[in-house]
């Protein structure tokens, strides 16, 4: 005779199989509902290219700066994540940047414009955290523009996982430059 499984049952299995995909609980912004419609670049580094070393804890540790294009016109603000999904305890977070006028181009540095705030990131700090890859193989280093139809109305440390939960509900376009780093 077979059992038949319970209702608790099915609703905590499910639970517990989706709690294990994090990777360490850090994962990106699920954003595949958000086109990807905008450029993001930077004089510093070719997309695909290693960071040059004064990005990152090997060197001066500044945050490198960006541009970009194409952001929508329905766009009301934007959010920008840097994160490196290699980690090896699940993707780190290095910077959260949310709220950033939809009208700007880029940003020169760690420095966020008026208006804009930061999320705290997977060092326990608010702001920029550099690259700072293991020994070994290199890291990439996921550098997202979000473009919002709304701002996320978040105070500066607001912990990463809401931030990123306000990213997911409100991201209409997205783009990406991803950069590496190893020692």
């Amino acid at each position: 005779m077979g059992r038949t499984p319970s209702r608790i049952g099915l609703l905590v299995g499910p639970a517990l199989a989706l709690a294990g995909c994090g990777g360490g609980g850090q994962a990106t912004v699920p954003s595949s509902h958000a086109p990807t419609t905008i450029r993001v670049t930077s004089p510093a580094f070719a997309s695909g290219a290693a960071i040059p070393r004064r990005f990152t804890c090997a060197g001066a540790g500044a945050a490198p700066p960006l541009r970009w294009s194409g952001v929508p016109a329905r766009a009301r603000a934007l959010a920008l994540t840097v994160e490196d999904p290699d980690a090896p305890g699940g993707t780190f977070v290095h910077w959260i940047v949310f709220d950033i006028p939809a009208s700007a181009r880029g940003l020169a540095g760690a420095t966020p414009p008026p208006g804009a705030h930061q999320a705290r990131n997977s060092a326990g700090s608010t702001g920029w955290t550099p690259p700072c890859a293991p020994p070994g193989r290199p890291h990439h280093y996921l550098f997202t523009l979000y473009a919002l139809d709304a701002p996320l109305s978040q105070p500066n440390g607001t912990n990463a996982a809401i931030v990123r939960a306000g990213i997911a509900r409100a991201a209409v376009a997205r783009g990406q430059l991803v950069g590496s780093f190893s020692r």
